[in-house]
Parts: structure tokens; sequence; C-alpha cells
């Protein structure tokens, strides 16, 4: 039988879980993962990592992966097959990132470090990084390629994959409006900082217009149960779902994904004043997946309980 410890959640400090410890482990264990979540162009995986590990065959996949390391430094040594071996050693808040892996790779590690690593690997549809390119840098799809890179440092990147490690410990994680907002915002870095040849970004220079800001906004009211995407919004007004993001937020100083959350945050409020009915009929008629994701959503945004709301 495994041992275990008490291991702190994946990116915050909520209560823990009982994990197998990591030098009890001989791969790569998986115990989150989006795909139950229905996300939608990007998937997420958080892996507790054992102590050592020889040998192991990353699998091939045709996406963009993006590997955020936490806990405890790695001595990681990797090779492509019938190519030469690398070795570097990776710290906390360190990255890696593949445009593909569709050669075989093997990878090695060994811990310097008594703390667990953990790992949150993100998978960024290659679809949604190439229709990217076309819609706001112009370039040829087929001609942008990302350079592969093990162990360095950025700041968005690595703040994108803790508000997504956050979300995967919800027990009822964001919809696919939110991860199609963190897919867009990391296919506009990437190519932003990472892609050859040189991505000149266009920027949209106006902002929605009232009437379509009206459009959007009655989009969303008309139906906050709805499990809305961006695609769905941006096609309101007739734009792609990046220029949408961005003239969105340029008219009103949030994300689509923020607004969609405060109105249904509102509706929430406003039925709890006026209806005495139960908190799980109110969270399911304000677009919550259900009254533990209106309770939670509640406290961090108020700091108190929608029962504690009720009775003010």
């Amino acid at each position: 039988m495994a041992n275990y410890d008490v291991k702190e959640r994946g990116a915050n400090s909520e209560p823990a879980r009982l994990r197998p410890r990591a030098d009890t482990l001989d791969a790569p264990l998986l115990y989150l993962s989006s795909r139950e979540a229905g996300w939608d162009g990007l998937e997420a995986e958080a892996f507790l990592e054992p102590a050592e590990l020889r040998g192991w065959r990353a699998p091939l996949s045709p996406n963009i992966t993006l590997i955020l390391y936490a806990g405890g430094s790695l001595q990681l040594d990797q090779r492509y097959d019938h190519g030469p071996r690398s070795s570097v050693v990776v710290r906390e808040g360190e990255l890696t990132l593949r445009q593909s892996l569709a050669d075989p790779y093997e990878v090695s590690w060994t811990s310097l470090s008594s703390t667990p690593s953990r790992t949150l690997h993100l998978h960024l549809d290659r679809g949604v990084f190439l229709r990217a390119a076309a819609e706001i840098a112009g370039a040829s799809p087929e001609r942008v390629s990302l350079a592969g890179r093990v162990g360095f440092q950025d700041a968005l990147l690595r703040q994108i994959g803790l508000a997504l490690w956050v979300e995967l410990e919800q027990s009822v994680p964001f919809g696919k409006l939110y991860a199609q907002s963190a897919a867009q915002m990391l296919a506009v870095h990437l190519l932003r900082h990472y892609a050859s040849p040189q991505i000149q970004i266009k920027e949209p220079c106006q902002c929605l217009t009232q009437r379509q800001l009206k459009q959007v906004t009655d989009f969303v009211l008309a139906d906050l149960r709805q499990d809305l995407s961006l695609q769905a919004m941006a096609a309101q007004v007739g734009f792609s779902p990046y220029h949408f993001a961005r003239l969105f937020r340029q008219t009103t100083g949030e994300s689509p994904h923020q607004f969609v959350l405060r109105q249904r945050m509102e509706r929430a409020q406003a039925l709890l004043r006026v209806t005495n009915g139960p908190l799980a009929r109110v969270a399911l008629e304000s677009g919550f997946a259900g009254q533990s994701h209106l309770t939670r959503t509640f406290k961090r945004l108020l700091g108190i309980t929608p029962k504690a709301y009720r009775q003010k």
C-alpha cells in the first residue's frame, strides 16, 4: 500500500487533500484534469511527480504544451529519439514550452529537494493558435512556429497557469467561456513573444458601439443559465473571438468572463433579496452550476455566504 502525506492543494491555501507521497510513485500521477469540465480549446492536467524517474516516454500530441513547475526543483534530462541528450535544472515557477510532440521523446529526472514536485500541463489546441495567428497578425499559419524552451520564466504565463490551477481545484470549475478566454490569452502571448518569424500583433483601435454592447448584453441576460461561449458572444456583433474579447475589454474595462460572472452575481443577489426559495434554485436560475458553486463565488467576491447575504 502506498504511503501518504498531507499535500497542499495545487495553487492555493485551501484545505489539503491526501496525496500519495512522491517517493512512493514510479510514474507521474494525474490528480486533476479539466476533461470533465467542458473546457474548449484548452486542456489542463495537474500531476504529482515522482522523486526519481527514468526513461519516461512523453505521449505524442499535435497541440502546444506549456508545463508549469511547482514545489521542489528537478534535475531534468531529456532526449528525442536519435537526438542528443540535454540536461537542465527546473525550479519552482519555471516553465517548459513545446510546439507539439510528433517525434518520440524520453525524459528522466531526479528531485533536488525534499519538497515534492508538481506540474501543471496546459495543452493549447493548435487550431486556436493558428487561427489567432491568421486573425490578429495576418500570418500564414503554415509559416508560424514556436521554439521549444525548458526551464524559463515568464510572469504572465505563470499567472495564467496558476489561475487555471486554482480553477481545477474547484469541484465545479468555470465552464467554456473561462477556458476560451484563457486559450486566447495564451495564444496571443505566445505569438507575441515566442513565434518565429516575429509576429506583429494588430491591436484593435476602436471600441464596441453602444448598440453592439447592448446586443451582447441582451444576449447574455436572455438566459444566464446557458453555458456561454466566447464564440457565441462574438457572433452577436460579427467579430472573431480574439477581436471581440479585446474590444469588449477596451469598452467595458472587464473581460467577457468577468462581465458574465458579474451579471450572474447581480441576478443571484436580486433573487436573494426578493425570494425565499432554496439556494440551489437561486444558483441555477442565476447561471451557477449549483449551490456550492454559488456559495464559493459569494465568499470569494463578497466575503459572505448567500445565506448571510439574504439575512442582512
